[in-house]
């Protein structure tokens, strides 16, 4: 594994993360036991390493030969995995741009994508399970009229209409079996917010440019290693032990611009997942050194409510030298390196709870690793607390409210 998980700095005993390691083994075995319901995601990595692997990339070809733009329509785990990975790691130079919709209700957005349609060569991905998504369903409406008066006709856009969803059920099954839209399949056994090494979440980074074979490659590495399962169970641990001395916050920050949509996609997982019945840690996301000059402050000083968790990219993919002025003769990359052991310093200092996360660097493979290790990460923190991981209850709430009000 390439990752390194330090959590030495959590002000937590060695001694009490060994106390919990049988109860985080056990979780480990719930996960791959293949009893648990909704936990199709475990083998996933190395299950699709095959067939489907190959279908994605040959639809990509198909769809990166024949279009110029992909929008996806999607919400939650049915966009972020994709949109996080896209906005992270590098491209091969064939990829397309990539547009996703149905994810909010802004007007203005809808016509921006709308404009986009009406000048280039697209497809549309819509992906949901059920097909009512109330976001989802609005979106695909939308943006059906203008592809059918940019092809011609309903059935010339139709041919230009991709449905990732359930296998067998939902209206969007049902649509594209009688519309005769083009299709891929959503485990029944895997949630939204572990999809990203399903169709829903290969396919749109395959079509980008991304080397999705490598990312798998680097989550089914990180699945069989056994110094792997230790760490997460460590940090999985860690998160535990803190929220049980009253750490209601985890600060999720990313020592690299590119990674704010990954932190995006962890906020769903850490959140949906864990919280439930009072608890769980409130996930939020930091970009570092930028926040330092916002919220440094109250990271310093505050209220000690809270762990952070920093996410370090050691080597630059590509690095850039100083020239002149207090730091000639550095890279950029060697005064990101100070910068993360100054805020490791300083927050100790003062006894803020920190783990870091180190990539060795941002590519497809070790992002796969990545991925992975934070959804069994998250799995076994919320096994330790006692929830469901893979439910979401609390979502249905202002769901009925609207559906009230739409009535």
């Amino acid at each position: 594994m390439k990752l390194t998980i330090k959590t030495q700095n959590t002000g937590i005993a060695q001694s009490e993360i060994e106390a919990l390691r049988g109860d985080a083994g056990k979780a480990l075995d719930r996960l791959w036991s293949g009893r648990e319901p909704m936990t199709g995601w475990v083998q996933a990595p190395s299950k699709n390493k095959g067939e489907l692997l190959e279908k994605v990339l040959a639809m990509a070809d198909v769809i990166r030969n024949e279009a110029e733009l992909l929008v996806v329509i999607g919400i939650g785990g049915s966009y972020l995995g994709a949109k996080a990975a896209i906005e992270a790691l590098p491209k091969y130079e064939r990829g397309i741009p990539v547009r996703f919709l149905g994810n909010n209700l802004c007007s203005e957005y809808f016509l921006e994508t709308i404009e986009e349609v009406k000048n280039k060569k697209t497809v549309v991905c819509v992906i949901s399970k059920s097909g009512n998504t109330m976001e989802v369903q609005t979106a695909f409406e939308v943006i059906k009229p203008y592809m059918a008066e940019k092809y011609g006709s309903q059935e010339e856009a139709a041919r230009r209409i991709l449905a990732i969803t359930d296998a067998e059920k939902g209206s969007l099954r049902a649509e594209a079996i009688e519309k005769g839209y083009t299709t891929l399949e959503i485990p029944d056994d895997i949630g939204g917010r572990y999809s990203v090494f399903t169709a829903a979440g290969l396919l749109p980074m395959a079509v980008s440019g991304i080397d999705i074979r490598a990312m798998l490659e680097g989550a089914a590495e990180c699945a069989a290693s056994p110094e792997w399962d230790l760490a997460a169970a460590d940090y999985a641990i860690a998160r535990f032990l803190l929220q049980k001395q009253g750490k209601e916050v985890e600060f999720l920050e990313m020592c690299h611009s590119r990674l704010g949509y990954f932190g995006e996609w962890l906020k769903q997982l850490f959140g949906e997942s864990e919280g439930k019945e009072g608890g769980g840690l409130l996930p939020t996301t930091l970009t570092f050194s930028t926040d330092l000059h916002s919220m440094g402050q109250y990271l310093q000083q505050g209220r000690q409510i809270f762990m952070e968790t920093l996410f370090v990219v050691d080597n630059p993919l590509k690095e850039i030298p100083i020239p002149s002025g207090p730091q000639a003769g550095r890279t950029v990359g060697e005064l990101s390196d100070i910068m993360v052991q100054s805020v490791v310093a300083a927050h100790r200092a003062v006894d803020i709870p920190i783990v870091e996360i180190h990539m060795e660097k941002l590519d497809a493979y070790e992002y796969g690793e990545l991925l992975y290790f934070l959804e069994t990460t998250c799995a076994i923190t919320a096994m330790l607390s006692r929830v469901n991981p893979f439910d979401q209850p609390g979502v249905e709430g202002y769901k009925a409210e609207m559906h009230k009000l739409l009535d």
